[in-house]
């Protein structure tokens, strides 16, 4: 089934066509959704939740070419997973610059690549909330920090210092590991 197959079944309520949604972006999302909570059980219920929520938003959706329903369901859920932060009030747990440890050894891109995906995902997803939330933002999802502090409700600057707090936090881990394997 194609991505226009899937959006046209979806907008008539067609169960296979759901199914189809599910199975095809359903890991994808679970990914996302795991990025930005870090933890796999609630980014479980967030993908039930979003899914729900997709599946009542179609008419919403407008098609655009191949790849834009994965792009509306990558922003719904990114969207579900900054709402569920705010409710838990995760974002509001920024550590204070001087918790950040100051890095001087940049681990050196060629080392950084050949570590494991799983494990820089990890350290990632151990980022405080806050941190965690602009690095996805910033990093992976490629906003600007103006369009992070207005998704946020923030300082332009703070998103701007949240990340840089994060890259920091992320190779002093990245360099503690690397050093053990020296």
């Amino acid at each position: 089934m194609t991505e226009k197959d899937i959006e046209e079944g979806c907008k008539n309520g067609d169960n296979i066509a759901r199914k189809e949604l599910y199975r095809q972006y359903g890991g994808l999302m679970l990914g996302i959704i795991i990025r930005y909570v870090g933890n796999r059980e609630q980014a479980k219920d967030l993908l039930h939740d979003g899914f729900i929520k997709a599946f009542n938003s179609f008419d919403k959706f407008t098609w655009r070419g191949e790849g834009s329903l994965k792009a509306w369901l990558s922003r719904l859920f990114v969207n579900q997973s900054l709402i569920y932060l705010r409710k838990a009030k995760e974002l509001q747990n920024f550590v204070s610059l001087d918790d950040v440890v100051q890095v001087t050894d940049i681990p050196e891109e060629d080392d950084v690549m050949r570590m494991p995906q799983e494990l820089i995902m990890k350290f990632i997803a151990d980022l405080p909330a806050g941190y965690r939330t602009v690095f996805n933002l910033y990093v992976l999802d490629g906003l600007s920090h103006k369009e992070i502090g207005k998704l946020l409700n923030i300082a332009e600057r703070t998103s701007a210092s949240q990340f840089f707090r994060a890259k920091q936090l992320l190779a002093h881990r990245i360099s503690n590991y690397l050093s053990k394997l020296a």
